[in-house]
């Protein structure tokens, strides 16, 4: 029983990392599984629609990262930015929504709560592309 519960308390600690993961890179995990079903719709197959998505991901993450450092503008760093964490923004906010919905009756609180998620995950994505240490990590 004492394995049992260990094993489920890893097991959400990891599924909580992974969401949080997913959050932060929600550009380019959604561009990655968005090119990927449009792959495997026009017969690229599993495999194939796997590849593809992946390396659609790994550019966008890549081509953002590169055109942040590369300009100058601070206008145009921060709008490069932006571009990057406000789809985090959202999927931080749902993520707190989808968990806290079942646990938080108070709708003002959990609307609170949400918006908290949101902004720290979308500052999250923002340093992300900011500090060069983080850049090219998973």
């Amino acid at each position: 029983m004492i394995a049992l519960i260990i094993m489920s308390t890893v097991l959400i600690g990891t599924l909580c990392v992974l969401a949080y993961r997913l959050a932060v890179l929600a550009l380019p995990v959604t561009l990655s599984f968005t090119i990927a079903r449009i792959a495997y719709q026009t017969g690229a197959g599993m495999i194939g629609a796997g590849i593809i998505g992946f390396i659609a991901g790994a550019v966008a993450y890549g081509l953002l990262s590169v055109l942040f450092v590369s300009l100058r503008s601070p206008a145009a760093r921060i709008a490069v930015g932006l571009i990057f964490a406000l789809p985090a923004a959202g999927a931080g906010y749902t993520l707190i929504s989808g968990i806290s919905a079942s646990m938080i009756q108070s709708e003002l609180w959990r609307l609170m709560f949400c918006a908290l998620g949101g902004l720290l995950i979308g500052s999250v994505a923002f340093t992300r592309l900011l500090v060069p240490s983080t850049r090219f990590r998973a």
